[in-house]
């Protein structure tokens, strides 16, 4: 993700887990803990902590709007979420629901493929993703010279041996929302 990208604020989001009683952990009496949904941004990825609006039940995997028109379901957004804060639902969750949105927005991703560029003098974005050496790059790179990429499948079918870019992207995301990079290329901290 560039500079001009940081700082974006997410639109939508989808539910990876609802507490209608708050966390479990809360030691506070039950009639003052607030429901709780935790949730995945759809554009960068960002963990959140949301308040639904008084009687709004949230079901996992519902998309709710976060922006800051009048929101229908969310009170407030309180804030983001380390993803080690997430329960076990939520990081169950979000495997399916990251894969989904890479696959929703393909052309994004495979633009990501095909204006890639070098991080250093000696790592190229590229490489960035787990699974991706520096043969599966160059042969990238001289395929994108040839003809930019259309699609995941035409990546595929043009280079040799290419792992599932689905997987791929999921991987680095999901590395990136650890924490464990140094960079991050999908994921807006």
């Amino acid at each position: 993700m560039d500079q001009g990208q940081r700082r974006a604020r997410e639109e939508q989001a989808i539910v990876l887990d609802y507490l209608q009683h708050g966390y479990p952990f809360d030691k506070r009496p039950s009639h003052k803990k607030t429901p709780i949904a935790q949730a995945v941004g759809c554009d960068h990825f960002t963990l959140l902590e949301l308040v639904p609006k008084q009687g709004v039940f949230l079901q996992p995997n519902e998309m709710v709007y976060i922006g800051v028109e009048k929101r229908e379901k969310i009170h407030h957004i309180q804030g983001k979420l380390a993803f080690d804060k997430l329960t076990v639902t939520a990081q169950a969750e979000l495997e399916h629901i990251a894969m989904d949105l890479v696959k929703k927005n393909e052309q994004r991703y495979v633009e990501w493929f095909n204006k890639a560029q070098p991080v250093t003098i000696r790592i190229h974005q590229l490489e960035l993703l787990p699974g991706l050496g520096k043969k599966h790059v160059k042969a990238i790179l001289d395929a994108r010279k040839e003809k930019e990429f259309e699609s995941f499948a035409d990546m595929k079918a043009r280079v040799k041996l290419m792992p599932d870019p689905v997987a791929l992207i999921f991987r680095r995301i999901l590395s990136e929302l650890q924490g464990n990079e140094k960079h991050n290329v999908f994921v807006d901290r």
